[in-house]
């Protein structure tokens, strides 16, 4: 574990407490750590248990109630739809976050952007960075286009299959 720090664990629960996750289990080099919005919730048992596994963080409450009956789920194009304000271009297709984590339009602090809306891209050109715990994750096009809309914000959370740009496929 001496590659996980306090500070990565406390940026890992204020992601977590941003998004509309209910649970999350997470094992990584020997740290065993669930978080739980419920707390009633109890921790799932492992299948087999490590002989030299770290003892487990408790679950962590939520940062705010929102209500007692929630969504199941919601579609990933009306999220984007109320976070934007406004519907996907039409005949564009959406470059959906990876994972959950801290959506950076640049390569560091201070630098310009990867892209631009009217810019073209192709299939491996890097529009975006995806950073939780300082793990940083490239995100390419994966399509040849024209960037269209640019979804979040620069620093904005994002969570798993959230669009992020709206790229118009080239004919």
């Amino acid at each position: 574990m001496e590659n996980i720090k306090p500070e990565d664990i406390k940026v890992l629960i204020e992601l977590f407490d941003q998004t509309e996750w209910r649970e999350l289990s997470l094992e990584v080099e020997g740290l065993n750590l669930f978080l739980s919005k419920d707390a009633n919730a109890h921790r799932p048992q492992p299948a087999a248990p490590a002989a030299d596994s770290a003892p487990a963080a408790s679950p962590a409450p939520a940062a705010a109630k929102k209500g007692s009956a929630e969504p199941a789920a919601k579609p990933a194009a009306s999220e984007a739809s109320a976070k934007t304000g406004a519907e996907p271009p039409e005949g564009t297709v959406a470059v959906r976050a990876p994972n959950l984590g801290t959506f950076y339009r640049s390569p560091k602090p201070g630098a310009e952007p990867y892209v631009e809306v009217g810019q073209e891209v192709d299939e491996d050109t890097e529009i975006c960075l995806i950073e939780v715990m300082k793990l940083f994750t490239p995100v390419s096009a994966g399509v040849k286009g024209v960037v269209r809309q640019i979804c979040v914000e620069d620093g904005q959370m994002v969570e798993h299959d959230e669009p992020l740009i709206y790229i118009e496929p080239a004919e």
